[in-house]
């Protein structure tokens, strides 16, 4: 059922309220529940019963178990790899490369590109590498955030060997005219996809140029300089609930770059065995487990309260991510998407089409939070009208890819974004607010290239 032009309204609510609140939690559940206001009201359902019957339908959905469990898995790692001092050990030995600021964040960027399997994996395991020198070079959190997110989901997307360029080819390929373009199989059309995914592209160039100063801090991002420069503090107060425990960590004495490496190793190389970073951070807590307990970096009771504890200090992060998939359901049930692209597709040519696609992809995404479900809901519909008005079908497939990318890079709700202001201990909208300046710009430039594609090829 289409419920007009009242559609927005919950997702106009959510960016207001979190624009002037500063705060995440809150205007998502404003969201969700004048999403279901609206969707009682119109077509006269109990508002309680379906609030209930969405929730429990998010809560129980095995992405959404999945997602809970790893985020609370990897919190776990890092707690137990803290104690056995490996952090410790990876920062002294990055230390030894990395004599200033700028050049912690140019390494952040390179390992950023070098794990490239999964966004999820990149961000916790290069800020479990880095905050800890990023702190001793004065560097704000938020600058380390900033280039941290930056090579998640656009690198992933940019490797055809990712768990992104997976997902997306797999949904690109059940299009018959994307089959007809006779690339082969659906990641030897991925790679061809590839050279078009601006949005990517420009993101990851923009964070070297702004390591240098070419591109300079601007916003909140400089406020966050100015205020390490003058009191040496790496977060604002806002951040400080997130670092209560940071005066009880241990030193770095005895310290054992292995007691770091092989657990992280284990981490990536099951993870590309299995596919599953759930299977792999329990056989990477398990090898912990048996290289810390017999030589007494910990006792097996600490071991278990460390899991315990690690996986705690992400709850405030998955209580995010899980209000966000709520509100993306609750969009989903008020049928955002199509209503958006219902207007749009009257007014589209085919030279504009690309740059409009990306557009509507992107600000959908952002609305939502939903990095992946939106381009999945968006592809059946974006990719028959894109062959119906003969536009090349690579550019379209790419513009779909960069509207996920920014989505999951920019939204102060989606996962990554989350995720990377928990990893580095600042608060999130601190995390948004920094960052958002580069990713507009990113989107500015992606909207340019994709409009001088549109009629060049």
């Amino acid at each position: 059922m289409n419920y007009g032009i009242v559609t927005l309204l919950p997702a106009i609510l959510v960016i207001l309220t979190a624009v002037k609140s500063k705060r995440t939690t809150e205007p998502l559940m404003l969201g969700i529940a004048s999403s279901y206001l609206i969707i009682s009201v119109v077509d006269h359902k109990n508002y309680i019963t379906l609030m209930t019957e969405s929730f429990f339908s998010v809560l129980t959905d095995y992405d959404t178990i999945w997602l809970i469990i790893v985020c609370g898995l990897f919190g776990s790692l890092i707690a137990v790899i803290n104690e056995a001092k490996g952090t410790h050990a990876i920062a002294n030995f990055l230390g030894k490369i990395c004599k200033s600021a700028k050049s912690t964040l140019f390494v952040s960027w390179i390992l950023g590109i070098i794990i490239f399997v999964d966004d999820y994996m990149n961000i916790l395991t290069i800020s479990a590498c880095t905050k800890k020198l990023a702190d001793k070079r004065k560097t704000p959190r938020e600058a380390l955030a900033y280039v941290i997110d930056s090579t998640g989901a656009p690198v992933c997307v940019l490797l055809p060997f990712s768990t992104w360029a997976i997902f997306f080819a797999g949904v690109f390929y059940e299009q018959d005219s994307v089959k007809a373009l006779g690339y082969g199989s659906a990641i030897q059309t991925y790679i061809h996809v590839i050279p078009f995914i601006f949005y990517a592209i420009v993101a990851l160039i923009i964070v070297p140029l702004f390591i240098l100063g070419i591109i300079p801090k601007i916003g909140a991002m400089k406020k966050a300089y100015d205020r390490t420069e003058k009191t040496g503090k790496v977060y604002s107060n806002n951040s400080k609930k997130l670092n209560m425990n940071e005066n009880k960590e241990s030193s770095g004495e005895d310290s054992n770059l292995l007691d770091f490496i092989i657990p992280i190793a284990t981490l990536i190389v099951v993870q590309l065995k299995t596919d599953d970073m759930f299977v792999g951070l329990v056989i990477s807590l398990i090898v912990c487990a048996v290289m810390y307990i017999p030589r007494k970096k910990m006792t097996g009771s600490q071991f278990c309260d460390l899991y315990m504890k690690g996986f705690a200090d992400l709850i405030p992060a998955v209580a995010i991510i899980l209000f966000a998939l709520f509100m993306r359901q609750a969009s989903s049930d008020l049928m955002l998407p199509e209503y958006v692209i219902s207007i749009i597709q009257p007014l589209i040519s085919p030279k504009l089409f690309p740059m409009v696609a990306f557009i509507t992809v992107a600000i959908l995404g952002f609305i939502t939070g939903s990095n992946w479900g939106i381009p999945a809901v968006c592809a059946p519909i974006i990719i028959p009208l894109g062959t119906a008005l003969n536009v090349n079908l690579l550019l379209v497939m790419a513009a779909i890819v960069s509207g996920g990318t920014f989505c999951s890079h920019a939204c102060f709700y989606s996962d990554a974004t989350v995720i990377t202001s928990s990893a580095c201990g600042i608060d999130n909208m601190d995390h948004v607010y920094t960052q958002m300046p580069y990713a507009i710009l990113a989107f500015i430039i992606a909207c340019v290239c994709f409009l001088i594609s549109g009629f060049i090829f």
